[in-house]
């Protein structure tokens, strides 16, 4: 529309035109080409893994992660070519209530680990929100040195609320890894529930990580892990903290000979650290190192190994039990049937479960 001021009898006064809506869409972005990630042949994707390719490991990780059935197909043949490589590593699982520090503590043992040529893996479990299913991922964020180190290979998996699913999918993240020439692999857990369970039962040694001056030191000593535990460190040992450190320190020391000796025949040492000042780093893991001899000369070793992929092979029958069950179409209608029969109080839950079992049972 023209403007009344650039009329001739206004002198010395002009407005230019306006411009008119502009789209919300960048028009030039039609002239891109969207990006795509290449995808890879079950061969190629094994070749890249043995050769050290860290993007087609991600990938392949990628593909365990996934829910697709495509997808999975494609992994589980990648882990059953990958897996005579594999095992050939130390694993070593963390754990330790949210803020006692451990990835930072990771940060300073990974950087201790490559001094001697290792090549380290970093498995965290993050825990997902129950409300959105999300999760931040943002352990590299805390392992500020090890993420930008070559032969060290960071990844987070989200828990999404299926803890099961995804120490499955980490154990089998393992054997990738192991396969790519990674001997260290570290698996940190989300330190809340039934995680360090899921992470016992995968690693060849089991560090608890505890804290000294936040209140009744004795609260941290809980018979179910502290049984898991192969070694306990106290972190934040530095400062006025030293003190406190070393009364935590001599309580669990004393807590643990109330406990029987493990089937391993190792007593759990209990050390103090500063995984911030990377203060009593090489002495934590010289006690990882001094362990894992100890246990391949008594052949615990072998056997604790043994008895994980016993367990994994009776967890993968339940899982796929499970999920058979549940997305069964007649055992689907029968549920909701049976489920407002119970909320309206015509049948117990016990009679409604063993009714949908049995039709179940029929069926197979």
């Amino acid at each position: 529309m023209e403007h009344i001021e650039n009329d001739n009898q206004f002198q010395g006064l002009r407005v230019n035109k306006g411009i008119g809506e502009q789209p919300t869409v960048n028009p030039y972005l039609n002239n891109f080409k969207r990006f795509k990630r290449k995808s890879y042949t079950v061969t190629e994707y094994v070749d890249g893994i043995l050769k050290g390719n860290i993007s087609i490991l991600s990938q392949a990780v990628t593909l365990i992660e996934s829910s697709k059935p495509e997808h999975q197909i494609i992994a589980q043949q990648v882990i059953e070519k990958c897996l005579p490589y594999s095992g050939n590593s130390v694993r070593v699982g963390i754990t330790g209530v949210p803020g006692a520090g451990k990835s930072t503590s990771i940060d300073a043992f990974g950087m201790h680990i490559l001094k001697d040529n290792c090549k380290l893996a970093v498995l965290a479990i993050d825990p997902s929100s129950e409300v959105t299913k999300g999760s931040i991922l943002g352990d590299k964020t805390r392992m500020e040195q090890l993420a930008v180190q070559k032969n060290a290979f960071i990844r987070p998996s989200p828990s999404a609320g299926s803890l099961g699913g995804v120490a499955r999918k980490t154990r089998e993240t393992i054997v990738l890894c192991e396969a790519a020439g990674f001997d260290r692999i570290i698996v940190e857990t989300v330190g809340v529930g039934q995680s360090e369970t899921a992470v016992h039962s995968m690693v060849d040694f089991f560090l608890l990580i505890q804290l000294a001056g936040t209140g009744d030191e004795l609260q941290g000593i809980k018979r179910g892990i502290m049984e898991m535990a192969d070694g306990i460190v106290i972190n934040k040992a530095d400062g006025s903290n030293i003190e406190k450190a070393k009364l935590a320190q001599s309580h669990f020391k004393n807590a643990l000979h109330l406990f029987p000796l493990p089937e391993s025949g190792w007593q759990p040492k209990v050390l103090t650290y500063s995984g911030y000042y990377g203060i009593g780093i090489s002495e934590v893991w010289d006690m990882i190192d001094e362990y894992v001899a100890f246990v391949k000369k008594n052949e615990y070793f072998r056997h604790r190994r043994n008895e994980q992929s016993k367990f994994w092979m009776y967890e993968t029958i339940n899982e796929k039990l499970k999920s058979n069950f549940y997305n069964n179409p007649t055992i689907q209608a029968e549920l909701k049937d049976c489920e407002q029969q119970v909320l309206s109080s015509r049948m117990s839950s016990f009679i409604a479960a063993n009714k949908v079992l049995d039709t179940y049972l029929k069926q197979s």
